[in-house]
């Protein structure tokens, strides 16, 4: 074949190098293709775990949206959610998992839930000296929390669940004299102390108190 003189040094590019070039671009085509590819599934994949966090309700929904989304930013929130559901299911040996779960990575702005929850699964479950323990533990160790009110109450509860109801109702002295500028709270304190003064045997009045 007879080349034009003037396209001689094209044609000896294209041999030398020509081919590897396009190889390369193609390539790098590819794998760009492939990045905004994984991009897009990426941000398709978090608005949808984020949409699973605010519309998934009832246990089933939960299971399904930690099964598809638990592995992302989403999952602590998600998890949070079904031990709540598994909560109020009276699952609580699958609501205490995911609880104990949880105290390694919590939910951003909502870091006591776990410990308190998991207190009051060990509760609900009869397990009465864990659940003072854990009550204890969170009440010195968070003596500010928003939840500190319901870890008191809890750990008056078990208190009298374990036969103590002098000091079940000593305890909810002292939470009336620190909360004594609350009218939500004097509420609840009045709930518990009812209950405590209810109860003739272990278990058959907590639930009542919460």
């Amino acid at each position: 074949m007879n080349i034009p003189e003037e396209l001689l040094p094209v044609v000896e590019w294209w041999e030398t190098s020509g081919r590897k070039t396009v190889a390369i671009c193609t390539l790098a085509l590819v794998a760009a293709a492939g990045y905004f590819g994984w991009k897009y599934k990426t941000e398709k994949e978090r608005f949808a775990a984020g949409d699973a966090v605010i519309s998934a309700y009832g246990t089933e929904a939960l299971e399904k949206a930690v099964r598809d989304f638990g592995g992302t930013a989403a999952g602590p929130a998600l998890k949070q959610r079904l031990a709540k559901s598994y909560f109020d299911d009276e699952r609580y040996e699958e609501a205490l998992a995911i609880y104990e779960e949880l105290k390694t990575a919590p939910v951003c702005g909502y870091e006591d839930v776990p410990a308190v929850g998991a207190a009051e699964c060990l509760e609900a479950l009869g397990r009465y000296a864990e659940a003072g323990k854990e009550y204890a533990e969170f009440i010195e160790a968070k003596p500010k929390s928003s939840l500190v009110l319901q870890a008191r109450a809890g750990d008056a509860r078990v208190t009298a669940l374990l036969g103590d109801k002098a000091g079940a109702l000593e305890k909810l002295d002292n939470m009336e004299k620190d909360f004594a500028g609350s009218d939500a709270a004097k509420r609840r304190i009045e709930k518990v102390r009812d209950a405590v003064k209810r109860m003739k045997s272990a278990g058959k009045t907590s639930a009542e108190a919460k």
